[in-house]
């Protein structure tokens, strides 16, 4: 038996309008072809589906059988297309990140809220893109976009700049160094340096400041969560280098001090890393013009 979706709906419309007539007219066919239609899917089937000379015209039990697949079948289809047709219009989709950096996450979240706001339909999720390489698995689309201080030549990754940012040394008011009017890479070599755990080449103050000058701080002491590295920085238990976005409220907390690296201060600039083909659907570009403002918020607070 050769079964078309035309053949489910219409089973349901005649049962439902009760008669060819206004169920050729719902489906938008002539009644002839409908008829026609009908007694080709019987002779299929080799039964009738339909009970003759009854008004409103019922289904046999053949046809009920039918009728209660393509109740069930037929939802699902028009689920199924909506859903191909909000693809298409970049009203829906899949937005997995991978973050290439820990602090990343205080910035983020306020940019997804707002996102979550504008695209419901879009199924967001975050990935640490520390524990594994982010930029192959973008590659093979087990991640969409991916966060990055990095940008890198490879072909079908684009990588659109988001917004520049200075990588900061903050310390407790009382610390010896908090009266420096800026930080020298010989500054860490006595210090205990809380860090986000991750390899060192991560870190903005290895790879713009110590690696190049081959200095190694005394201690690292890793610590996951941003709050955590403040809470040590202000009980003088070691000193940090974040993002400026990060430590934006230190200047009005007296127990911090927060100073620039080297004397002109060191620039970073953070990317969206996404496949060419998608850097255009509207959800993907949305949020990357959300990725720029938001930091922007941040600084107008500030001021």
């Amino acid at each position: 038996m050769y079964l078309e979706l035309r053949h489910l709906r219409s089973i349901k419309a005649i049962h439902d309008m009760g008669g060819l007539a206004r169920a050729a007219e719902v489906l938008n066919v002539t009644q002839s072809a409908l008829s026609h239609q009908i007694k080709g899917l019987e002779e299929q089937v080799g039964l009738d589906l339909f009970v003759r000379r009854t008004k409103p015209l019922k289904l046999s039990a053949a046809g009920m059988k039918m009728l209660r697949m393509a109740e069930r079948l037929l939802p699902e289809i028009e689920a199924l297309e909506e859903e191909f047709s909000r693809l298409k219009q970049g009203r829906t989709g899949r937005l997995h990140i991978a973050i290439e950096c820990h602090a990343c996450f205080d910035w983020l979240f306020p940019v997804l809220e707002l996102f979550r706001r504008a695209w419901p339909d879009v199924d967001v999720d975050i990935r640490p893109g520390l524990a594994f390489d982010a930029l192959p698995a973008l590659l093979r689309e087990e991640v969409d976009l991916v966060i990055s201080s990095d940008p890198e030549e490879i072909a079908g990754i684009e990588f659109s700049p988001l917004f520049d940012y200075e990588p900061v040394f903050i310390a407790s008011s009382g610390h010896p160094l908090a009266s420096k009017p800026f930080i020298e890479a010989e500054d860490f070599r006595d210090q205990t340096l809380i860090a986000y755990p991750v390899d060192k080449s991560r870190l903005d103050v290895f790879s713009q400041l110590l690696i190049p000058a081959r200095i190694e701080p005394r201690a690292i002491r890793q610590v996951e969560l941003t709050a955590v590295i403040m809470l040590l920085v202000a009980s003088n238990r070691g000193v940090s280098v974040l993002p400026d976005w990060v430590v934006r409220d230190s200047r009005y907390n007296h127990e911090y001090v927060t100073k620039p690296l080297t004397e002109h201060g060191l620039t970073r600039r953070l990317y969206a890393a996404t496949r060419s083909e998608d850097t255009a659907l509207p959800f993907m570009s949305h949020l990357i013009r959300l990725g720029r403002s938001e930091p922007l918020k941040l600084q107008r607070r500030e001021t």
